[in-house]
């Protein structure tokens, strides 16, 4: 029997993994500039955590979750991480450190949906949270940060969606707006749209089959039944991404899919992606630390990137994989060899070294490993101090002192 891959989990290999180690590398060096530092928290928590953050009646609780038994103890895989980040934040009193906490996750996820483009059963997301403050300020400043992370990532031609959804104060009189409006309606939906009519109405919007769509567009718009301080919130964010340039569309049936969302939501897509075409989503959270049983209010907003889908859309281009190759002949030039690729590595170059002492294979070799150069190494070279250092890509071929090779190979 061959034991493969289970069904919705992917082996990452060289030379994608490389696509995936620069995508986190920009992530990271965005964050580090706009203050966010990591948190890594456990891939799995008690069930009640998503339970209550999330939503009973969400597709996440009610189908996805891999859960477990521990000792009468239920215990879920996570799949997402916000309610993870708030868990922390709460249990070590983050609160009590002044600012607004700026934190930022990469790791995998795991929901039990059917794989599909970009979508896998576990899936690695990038994500942030900006926690303690109200202010539209930080929304503004959190999806800034997302296009500048997608542009330096590579992606381009992507499209910012934006709405509001409202608060606890203005929220119910919409859904009892929307409740009655679906109640001649909801008969010529899909089955899971009859059930969210019941258990939450808002999510109707969320649904993405085709044949629903123009049922969806004549229901009641969230922004005519948003309260002063939700309408004026929603204002001053848009003022905020007007003043920076930043393009997006208010689409007034945006909802998230998760329960704790209130006022701002985002969705960024991308054409790439087909009908599925979400790279990654998020908004304010302003009521989560209460529904997980903490007294004081946390406020925050933030978002997730689906990595998988992050990579499968940016346009990747060759990167060599090693800077340079050691090809040795002689005796002497292989144990010379080893002090050497000590020395480049230390200088920040990364080494490969041959272990065929056939010039024409060792080349052969360094083509396929993605080398910028092969250095070739003889006994001659050890005694003169001399190296042949050929360019891969050009075929250009020079002697070098031990001195020069470094900088000669970095620039």
């Amino acid at each position: 029997m061959n034991i493969r891959a289970v069904k919705g989990t992917r082996d990452i290999l060289p030379p994608d993994s490389a696509a995936w180690n620069r995508v986190e590398a920009v992530a990271r060096e965005v964050f580090r500039t706009y203050n966010y530092q990591e948190i890594r928290t456990p891939i799995f928590e008690e069930t009640a955590l998503f339970s209550r953050s999330v939503g009973e009646d969400t597709d996440i609780v009610g189908k996805e979750m891999y859960t477990f038994d521990d000792k009468g103890n239920s215990l879920t895989l996570r799949p997402e991480a916000t309610a993870s980040v708030m868990r922390a934040y709460i249990e070590h009193r983050l609160d009590q450190i002044p600012g607004v906490k700026k934190l930022y996750y990469i790791g995998p996820m795991f929901r039990r949906e059917r794989p599909q483009k970009g979508r896998f059963r576990q899936f690695f997301q990038i994500g942030a949270e900006a926690i303690g403050s109200e202010s539209p300020i930080v929304d503004a400043e959190v999806i800034e940060m997302v296009v500048e992370l997608l542009r330096r990532s590579g992606l381009s031609d992507f499209h910012l969606i934006l709405n509001s959804v409202g608060d606890h104060v203005c929220r119910p009189a919409f859904l009892a707006k929307l409740r009655e409006a679906l109640a001649e309606v909801a008969p010529s939906m899909c089955e899971d749209c009859q059930r969210r009519v019941h258990t939450n109405p808002l999510r109707v919007l969320d649904c993405k089959v085709p044949e629903d769509q123009p049922i969806i567009n004549a229901l009641p718009s969230i922004l005519d039944h948003l309260c002063v301080p939700c309408s004026e919130h929603f204002t001053a964010v848009r003022a905020h991404l007007d003043g920076r340039g930043i393009p997006y569309e208010v689409r007034p049936r945006l909802v998230r899919g998760l329960d704790y969302y209130m006022r701002t939501t985002f969705e960024i897509t991308h054409g790439s992606l087909g009908s599925q075409n979400s790279v990654l989503g998020g908004g304010r959270y302003d009521g989560l630390a209460e529904s997980i049983g903490s007294k004081v209010p946390a406020p925050g907003i933030g978002f997730s990137i689906g990595e998988d889908r992050l990579v499968m859309s940016v346009e990747q281009t060759a990167t060599a994989t090693v800077d340079v190759f050691l090809a040795t002949m002689g005796d002497a030039a292989e144990s010379h060899a080893g002090e050497l690729a000590a020395s480049l590595r230390g200088e920040g170059i990364s080494v490969e070294r041959s272990v065929d002492r056939k010039l024409k294979r060792a080349l052969e070799v360094a083509n396929k490993t993605g080398a910028r150069y092969t250095l070739i190494i003889g006994d001659d070279e050890v005694s003169t101090g001399t190296y042949s250092l050929k360019d891969m890509a050009s075929g250009e071929q020079v002697k070098l002192t031990r001195s020069e090779l470094a900088p000669r190979i970095k620039n």
